[in-house]
Order: C-alpha cells, then sequence, then structure tokens
C-alpha cells in the first residue's frame, strides 16, 4: 500500500468536530438501541443497589416520592428509578470503547455523580425538604454512596458484556504473561510498602499477598495498556481508592462480624488506610509498565521499539517545559503555604527555620516535580482540559506521596496517616490541587507551540487531533473527575 495518501488535516475547530462526529458516529450505539441496553444494565445494578438499600433500611424514604411507606413499594420505584438512569448511562458510553475495564471508571463517576443529584438534591425536594449538601449529610449518606459506586459498577459491567454481544464481538483474553507480571507488580509494590512503613505492614494490608491480589486483579480488568507511566500511576490511584472502599472499608468490618458498616464512623476509622492503598495501586501500575517495558524489549525483534523509545526521549525540550511549568505551579502553591505557615517546615529539610530557605526549597522541589511530570506525561495533554485533567491528578497524587509520606520520613518522624492529620492537611491538598492545575495547563501550552522535530508540522496536528479524540474514547475524563471527586470526598470521610 502507498504511503502517499494525501489527508486533510482539520485546521479549524469546526473541521476537527465534524471529523471527529464522523469517526465516533461510526463506531458508536444507536441511541434506543444504547438505552435499552443501558435500562438492562441499570436494573442489574439496580438489584445489587438495593440489597444495599434494605440493609440501610432506605427503601421507605424512597417509597415516600409516590406517597408511600412500604419497603416493597420503595423497592419497585428504585428499580424503575435505576432502569431510567441505566438507560441514560448506556446513551452517555455509547461511543466509548466498550470493555468493562475502560467503562468501569465511567460507571463509578456515574454512581458517584447521581449520589450527588439523587439522595443530596433531588430527593429531598421531591420529598419538601431543602437540599442536604452540607458535609453532616453527606457524612449520613455515605452507605448510600458505597451504594451508588456499586451501582455504577454493576451497571457498567452488564452494560459491556450486553453490548459486545450485541454488536457479535469477542470478549478480550489476559494474556498469561500479562497476568503473571502485574502479580509480580502487585507483589514488588506491596513488599516495598511494607518495608517502607512497618504501620502498614502492621495493619495487613501492604504485604506481598495483598499486593498479589491487587496485581492480579489489575490485569483481570486492565490487562497490560501502552499508555506511559503518567496515566497509568493515575489508573493505579484511582483503583487504590477501590481497593481501599472494598478491603479498607468493606471487608474490614465483614472480618469483625459487625456486618455492613459503610456509616461515617466507620469510614473515619477506615481512613489510616486510605493513603496506603492509593500507593499501593499507583505502584502496582507503575512496576508493572516497567515489567511489561522489558519484557518487549527483551523478546522483541522490531528495532523501531527502540527507535521509537530514542525519538521520544531524546529531546531536552519537554525538560525544559517541564522545568518552567513546575515553576509556575510553585509559585501559585507559594500563596497557600505562606497562608498556613508551611514554609518553615519545609525549610527544616535542609535543617534551617527560615521562611526564604524554605521559600527557595519549595521551589526547587516544585521544578523536580514539574520535571517528573514531563518525563511521565510527554504527549499526554491536547487541549486544555486534558492538560489539567492529568496535572490535578499528578498533584493529588504528590499531596500523598509528598506531604502525607515523604515530608515526613524526611524529617525523621513516621507518616500519620489519622483523619486529624488528613484533616490538618487539607490546606495542603487544595495547595497541590492548584500546583497540578497550572503544571498542567502551562505544560500543556508550551508542548503544544513545539512539534517534535521528526514530525512536520502538519502530521504534528493531525496526530495531536486522533489522539486527543481516541483519549476522549477511553477512560481519561473518569479518572481525572474521579480523582476530583475523592479530593472532595475527603473533608466527608475525616470531619
Amino acid at each position: 500500500m502507498s504511503d502517499t495518501t494525501t489527508v486533510h488535516v482539520p485546521d479549524t475547530d469546526d473541521e476537527r468536530t465534524a471529523a471527529s462526529g464522523l469517526e465516533l458516529q461510526d463506531r458508536g450505539y444507536r441511541p434506543l438501541t444504547a438505552a435499552a441496553v443501558g435500562a438492562g444494565a441499570g436494573l442489574a445494578g439496580g438489584l445489587a443497589f438495593g440489597a444495599v438499600m434494605v440493609s440501610i433500611g432506605f427503601l421507605p424514604t424512597v417509597a415516600a416520592i409516590v406517597r408511600a411507606g412500604s419497603p416493597v413499594v420503595g423497592f419497585i420505584v428504585h428499580l424503575a428509578i435505576a432502569a431510567v438512569i441505566g438507560a441514560g448511562f448506556g446513551i452517555l458510553v455509547a461511543r466509548q470503547r466498550i470493555e468493562s475495564g475502560e467503562l468501569l471508571f465511567w460507571g463509578l463517576i456515574y454512581g458517584a455523580v447521581w449520589w450527588l443529584a439523587g439522595p443530596l438534591t433531588i430527593l429531598p425536594l421531591l420529598l419538601g425538604d431543602p437540599v442536604r449538601w452540607t458535609i453532616a449529610d453527606a457524612q449520613d449518606l455515605l452507605p448510600s454512596l458505597v451504594g451508588h459506586l456499586l451501582y455504577g459498577a454493576v451497571t457498567a459491567a452488564v452494560f459491556a458484556v450486553t453490548a459486545r454481544r450485541i454488536n457479535g464481538a469477542r470478549r478480550g483474553t489476559v494474556e498469561f504473561r500479562t497476568v503473571v507480571s502485574a502479580v509480580a507488580a502487585g507483589m514488588i509494590a506491596g513488599a516495598l510498602l511494607a518495608l517502607a512503613f512497618p504501620s502498614m505492614r502492621d495493619a495487613g494490608y501492604a504485604s506481598v499477598v495483598v499486593g498479589s491480589f491487587a496485581g492480579a486483579g489489575y490485569a483481570l480488568l486492565f490487562g497490560v495498556r501502552r499508555e506511559g507511566t503518567g496515566p497509568a500511576l493515575i489508573r493505579g490511584v484511582v483503583y487504590g481508592f477501590l481497593w481501599w472502599v472494598t478491603a479498607g472499608l468493606t471487608l474490614s468490618s465483614l472480618q469483625e462480624g459487625t456486618g455492613l458498616d459503610w456509616s461515617a464512623a466507620a469510614a473515619r476509622e477506615a481512613v489510616p488506610t486510605l493513603p496506603g492503598y492509593l500507593l499501593l495501586g499507583a505502584g502496582t501500575a507503575a512496576v508493572l509498565g516497567v515489567i511489561d517495558g522489558i519484557v518487549r524489549r527483551t523478546l522483541s525483534d522490531d528495532v523501531r521499539v527502540a527507535q521509537a523509545d530514542r525519538l521520544a526521549g531524546g529531546s531536552i525540550v519537554p525538560v525544559l517545559h517541564g522545568v518552567l511549568a513546575g515553576l509556575a505551579g510553585g509559585v501559585v502553591f507559594t500563596g497557600v503555604m505562606v497562608a498556613v505557615g508551611f514554609l518553615p517546615r519545609v525549610a527544616a529539610l535542609v535543617a534551617s527555620g527560615s521562611v526564604v530557605v524554605g521559600l527557595l526549597v519549595h521551589l526547587v522541589i516544585s521544578v523536580f516535580i514539574g520535571i517528573t511530570y514531563a518525563v511521565f506525561f510527554r504527549g499526554r495533554s491536547f487541549d486544555a482540559a486534558s492538560g489539567v485533567g492529568w496535572g490535578v491528578s499528578y498533584g493529588f497524587l504528590w499531596w500523598v506521596l509528598g506531604n502525607l509520606t515523604l515530608l515526613p520520613l524526611l524529617l525523621g518522624s513516621a507518616p500519620d496517616w489519622s483523619a486529624s492529620a488528613l484533616a490538618a492537611s487539607f490546606p495542603s491538598l487544595v495547595g497541590h490541587v492548584a500546583y497540578g492545575a497550572v503544571l498542567g495547563i502551562v505544560y500543556q501550552r508550551l508542548e503544544q507551540r513545539v512539534a517534535p522535530w521528526y514530525l512536520t508540522r502538519s502530521r504534528a496536528a493531525r496526530e495531536r487531533v486522533l489522539a486527543r479524540y481516541e483519549q476522549v474514547l477511553g477512560t481519561a475524563p473518569a479518572l481525572w473527575s474521579l480523582i476530583v471527586f475523592i479530593v472532595a470526598s475527603i473533608p466527608v470521610f475525616v470531619a
């Protein structure tokens, strides 16, 4: 086949939108079909969620919507709502990649959004009450939040299976080599965390055994995705949050024989394990990427793999972009650190108590994180939204890894992950999120202005447009949204 085919590159936003619409239309499902499949998937999710509602005694409240008080009526109303919401999910994800692992994150954020829109907003209004937007109300409805997350996960899984069968697509299989690599990655991550943090090892959730289960689950859900280290880290963080909900919050209460306890008190008690699970997930994803890269280089005889790696990593320009973006984010973060009086503690890293020294150390750290961002997320931001999304997510990861973990260790003390410590560290979380947002948007703008030397301008623009649409078809927007949701949920868990 000839390589000289002329390709029209969309130069305007309207042309790009039209081109993307044609591409996505070919890949998606008809709205009615998607709605029907989504309604069936929503019923399955509603049945799973219904069991939770029975356990927390919430069905009479649902029945009150139709002026009844019977749990049976409440269950019927609940299933009807679940089907309608499921139809909406089907329409929203009709053009996404129909894979269980990909749709899982969309289902989770969809369930979380409906927790905000339903029990906290629409349901009170239907019952003649004011909206429930306070932290105390959110804490009272934490069991409902877990139920909505369960609903979203089940709905997404059933939708993926049903849609594949309707489309006649074969279910993707996970290679045995991938499972072995992922299990090994989880074991290595768990062992390293247990070695570094004895408190995690003593708590029993950071070990070789737990890591092996985490690795196996990661492989079965996602397989090996050649998405780059940065996106893999963020995927791992959200995966770690799922492990916290499943193991840290749910299994722990079942092991104690108290039944399902998703109350605010139980969440506050489980919060000290949350950073550990987030790091376990991120570590598993990162180590799996390293193992996969080693295996591919060892087993592949295609020299283009090595050539592509050299081309991707052979320029100093992305590092300079990372320096500038990290410095810009650090300047914004400085305002938060000055407001909370945190600079002297940063200065203590170099045995000083001066605010000026603390500022200099803070800016050096900001530049270092900016460089790592350039290394991990190079070529992953295609517009302002993706730049902010990856930046905020990376800022959150560094709040967990840096402020909560490495900083205490470097100052000679053990990390304190208690609910009170996380609550006291919330201003730092806000600063890290702001830092990440500035880091991501500045780096994206700088990167967009400079095409790689081995690509022509037209080809670079075309690759960026296609990659942006491909990213939207995947889980990246759902990952960004879930990170923001986790950030917003921290006060609910620790208050």
